[in-house]
């Protein structure tokens, strides 16, 4: 682990017992899942020891999590110096902002996810050290038509752009003090997220309106939230399509041992 590398947050607790991948398991947690032979959070733990740009390492788990004893790897890896627990929130967004108030080095703050088996340490080196410096967070993505000639068949949730549609990477940086309000408005989008009009009134109806036109650019969209929301956003695109591809069904959880294997055997 790099001394002085930043701090990471992997988002890891329990979506409940209705998720596809940890019941098709037969697992509590999806972060336990084995992904040829290796839990998840083991493998995605493993990149960021690997990473030159990580610290010290957070795990955000719900409260009554009982990790403890499932995985021997895992459990050496908990106990490793520099690794903590963050007790998990109702949301994402809001774990995150918890992380930032229960760490006390909180930024810059590299936020990930534990069903990220594909994450290897050149992604995220080449996402930490593209992010561009005038950015208060960041966010990795990687062009539709990238990811669909490498893996046609892979289905995954595209933002459509004019001129390319993107996938997130679940891979973000929050480098200053300043991203809190950029957490603070996600909170928002999830508080509202089954209240149209009032995703539209933080939006703003005109961005909207571009981008479901199809005349919107990433860039603009980034732009526009970064005036809304009073911080600056940036997207890095990166050129490893495996980067787009998380385990959030059965399917996602063939595809990635299928890639790990064609990895070992190159």
């Amino acid at each position: 682990m790099t001394d002085g590398g930043r701090q990471a947050l992997v988002l890891a607790a329990s979506r409940g017992p209705q998720d596809p991948v940890a019941r098709h398991a037969g697992q509590s947690h999806k972060a336990l899942v084995k992904v040829d032979g290796v839990a998840m959070l083991v493998r995605v733990l493993r990149t960021l020891r690997q990473s030159r740009s990580v610290g010290p390492i957070a795990i955000c788990l719900e409260a009554d999590a009982t990790l403890a004893g499932a995985d021997p790897e895992l459990d050496a890896l908990l106990a490793e110096p520099g690794v903590t627990l963050v007790e998990a929130a109702a949301t994402p967004s809001l774990s995150v902002a918890r992380a930032l108030r229960k760490l006390p080095e909180p930024f810059p703050l590299l936020v990930t996810t534990a069903d990220h088996p594909l994450l290897t340490a050149t992604m995220v080196d080449h996402f930490c050290e593209a992010v561009p410096p005038d950015a208060a967070a960041a966010v990795a993505v990687v062009a539709a038509s990238r990811l669909q000639r490498r893996y046609p068949d892979s289905v995954r949730t595209y933002y459509r752009f004019a001129g390319e549609g993107y996938s997130g990477c679940n891979l973000f940086l929050l480098r200053s003090p300043e991203a809190k309000r950029i957490v603070e408005f996600w909170a928002r989008l999830e508080r509202h997220r089954k209240r149209p009009w009032r995703l539209i009134a933080e939006v703003g109806p005109l961005a909207l309106l571009r981008f479901l036109l199809g005349r919107l650019s990433l860039d603009d969209a980034l732009r526009h939230l970064s005036t809304r929301v009073g911080a600056t956003i940036r997207a890095v695109e990166l050129p490893f399509p495996e980067a787009a591809i998380d385990v959030d069904k059965p399917g996602d959880l063939a595809l990635a041992e299928t890639i790990l294997r064609q990895r070992a055997a190159s």
